[in-house]
């Protein structure tokens, strides 16, 4: 099974290479209808491919936890450092804030390699907030609102301005009420102070979405790139290639704040996998906030 996966990490890169070539051909609601489609049903089942094969392998003697984007085996950077709050592939005490801190360090190096300059981020809040959640996920979803951000913040001259990163985490309350639209679960029966799930709100001043720009965020191989650059495979290492490999799984890298059009889409899928979703409150001429909703358990330290 592992090979089976490991057979399938390209599968997106593969598929959005074909739409992109012919996009001509193909409507792009057509194209948005059938990868939403395919990609929120491969989440799903990668997902469980990939934690069979993490509690496989914790089960036998001698064996590093299962990490689907590092083949050495080593966890990655976000999860907690206390292997017993890993289950599979699933942290049950994953720091945001840690997660934030890893992507920042990567999308910072990525623009200051491109446009000379990094712009500063604070992250305020409750910093010391914990949630269930799947690392590998959230570092993909993350990585793609910072490149947006760094990128429109970079681009407009504002890189003095810093980028602002709150998380709040729901009150702790709300964990023994249920929606009536959600099934009932074991959530509340826990005696600590459990949540519902954590918000990270993504705020910068990079001039916000154009308003005929602001429709079309969430369709796939929507991009604000020129046609060339995202056609272009570099050559170098520094092309729309590795732009390809950061979608074809979460937490992959890429050496472009920008290009496919798929970031946008496919990290409000993998928000929606869990119950979370992602809005964006834009202001033209000013910035843009951006809503992560995570839903799952964790602890507000």
């Amino acid at each position: 099974m592992a090979d089976l996966v490991a057979t399938h990490s390209n599968t997106i890169p593969t598929l959005a290479r074909g739409f992109l070539e012919c996009r001509r051909y193909i409507s792009p609601a057509d194209v948005t209808r059938f990868l939403d489609e395919h990609l929120r049903a491969r989440i799903g089942t990668r997902l469980i491919a990939e934690q069979h094969i993490a509690l496989h392998l914790s089960s036998q003697p001698h064996n590093h936890t299962y990490n689907p984007n590092h083949n050495h085996g080593s966890p990655s950077p976000s999860q907690s450092t206390d292997p017993s709050s890993c289950i599979g592939v699933i942290d049950t005490a994953l720091h945001p804030a840690h997660t934030i801190h890893h992507c920042t360090s990567t999308v910072s190096e990525i623009c200051e390699l491109k446009y000379g300059v990094r712009p500063t981020l604070i992250i305020n809040g409750q910093t010391n907030a914990t949630i269930t959640h799947v690392p590998t996920h959230l570092e993909y979803i993350i990585t793609e609102l910072l490149k947006n951000a760094f990128r429109a913040t970079v681009e407009s001259g504002k890189e003095r301005e810093p980028i602002e990163v709150t998380i709040a985490a729901s009150p702790a309350d709300e964990a023994s009420s249920v929606s009536p639209t959600e099934p009932n679960n074991d959530s509340s029966a826990s005696g600590s102070p459990s949540i519902p799930g954590v918000t990270i709100r993504i705020r910068d001043r990079g001039g916000g979405i154009a308003p005929d720009v602001l429709p079309n965020i969430w369709a796939y191989s929507f991009t604000t790139f020129a046609d060339e650059d995202v056609m272009d495979n570099g050559g170098n290492g520094n092309g729309n290639i590795d732009a390809l490999n950061a979608i074809s799984g979460a937490g992959g890298d890429s050496s472009s704040l920008a290009g496919l059009g798929y970031g946008l889409p496919l990290g409000r899928a993998y928000a929606e996998h869990f119950g979370g979703g992602i809005q964006v409150q834009s202001l033209w001429g000013w910035g843009t906030d951006v809503y992560l909703t995570l839903k799952g358990l964790g602890k507000s330290g």
